[in-house]
């Protein structure tokens, strides 16, 4: 007994609705906003081949129900007497077959007639196919935008599920959604693997999203030194309930970072607590960084005492500030502690300049000179006196 064929429309709308439900579940994206791209690309596809301007028009319209599995366009043509030379079909229709949908039309009448979806001009379907495709991605940039919307300023976990071998651009998967890692985001000289798991932070968010918008600022980054920051506080419970406070970050990724800290509770180590016991917590903090190291140091509201901690783990004799007018000073070091305090390639003093906000000149102790230790002294600003009241006599 020969096998009962499927109409090939039937076959071909089973498949697009089953392709539909397994896309949608595999990017973990509602299939009733899949179907409203999908209407709405059809919609505007057809609207621009048939010269139709008014976009906000109804003259097309696309009803697609996934539970029915119904497929169905329509179009608003005007009913014309007779064909002429100026017929158009796609938009008009004859009133002998107008009346086969409508017995009451007249010529002049506006009637929505259905259409076979493979009676498309080629051109409309690939415009169309063109505009699902946007449509996927719209969704998916949105999802991202509404995702990450929660998550802007902070690390998370990511799957590197590709990385291209020329650019070392690294495809991360975060909740079922892909994004790029491109490599300048990339800590320098690590390599980053298929199937390795990474921490990444989430920056530039958009908040608002609009369709069709090209650019989306969805980047995300393990270079920035917000990673830092959000890694200590996995790390450290007591960073994470105010407990120690991270005051400021320096960072010059894959070499080396400062972090500058303070106890809100004076039974409470600052710096010991990052550290952890036997170095449990920072040892955790550069394994993810890939062996960044990190500098940790008491912060002062002293802006001499703190640049000294900025500057370890040098030993500085004494801080200058010459200037405090735009934040400059002079750092005092023994003699066999200028390159330590200067760093390879000046590192140290430029982080410690970083973490502080002040431009540090540092001296050997042998070479300062008087005018090293001089200080610029500010004009103190003379408080205007107040108004005094006085009476006029009447």
């Amino acid at each position: 007994m020969a096998k009962k064929k499927v109409a090939p429309k039937e076959n071909e709308i089973g498949e697009f609705f089953n392709a539909l439900a397994d896309l949608a579940t595999e990017k973990g994206i509602d299939p009733d906003v899949f179907v409203g791209k999908i209407k709405l690309a059809i919609e505007k596809s057809l609207k621009t081949n048939l010269h139709i301007e008014d976009k906000e028009s109804d003259a097309v319209q696309v009803n697609i129900d996934l539970e029915k599995q119904i497929f169905d366009v329509s179009i608003l043509k005007e009913v014309i007497e007779v064909v002429d030379s100026l017929y158009e079909p796609e938009i008009e229709i004859v009133l002998e077959e107008a009346r086969k949908i409508d017995p009451t039309l007249q010529v002049g009448d506006m009637v929505r007639c259905p259409i076979d979806t493979h009676e498309f001009k080629r051109i409309a379907a690939k415009n169309a196919k063109d505009l699902i495709k946007q449509g996927f991605r719209d969704v998916e940039r949105q999802q991202l935008s509404e995702m990450w919307g929660m998550y802007e300023n902070e690390a998370v976990s990511a799957l590197v599920t590709r990385v291209e071998p020329k650019t070392g651009h690294a495809t991360i998967e975060i909740n079922k959604n892909e994004t790029l890692l491109m490599r300048n985001d990339q800590i320098p000289g690590e390599v980053l693997t298929e199937g390795q798991v990474v921490k990444v932070y989430i920056t530039g968010v958009s908040r608002e999203y609009k369709e069709g918008a090209k650019k989306q600022s969805l980047r995300i980054t393990r270079t920035d030194k917000g990673l830092i920051k959000r890694l200590f506080e996995l790390e450290c419970p007591e960073i994470y309930d105010g407990t120690v406070e991270i005051k400021s970050i320096s960072r010059a990724p894959g070499s080396r970072s400062k972090i500058a800290v303070i106890s809100n509770d004076p039974n409470v180590d600052a710096v010991g607590t990052c550290i952890g016991p036997q170095k449990s917590r920072i040892t955790a903090v550069t394994k993810e960084i890939k062996g960044e190291k990190i500098d940790v140091v008491l912060y002062s509201d002293d802006p001499e005492e703190f640049i000294k901690q900025a500057l370890k783990p040098a030993e500085v004799t004494q801080v200058v500030i010459n200037n405090p007018a735009v934040r400059a000073c002079k750092a005092i070091v023994p003699d066999n502690q200028l390159s330590l305090a200067i760093g390879n390639k000046g590192q140290n003093a430029w982080l410690a300049a970083k973490l502080t906000g002040f431009k540090i000149d540092i001296k050997a102790e042998s070479k300062v000179t008087p005018e090293d230790l001089e200080v610029i002294e500010l004009p103190e600003i003379e408080e205007e006196p107040e108004a005094v009241e006085t009476q006029t006599e009447e």
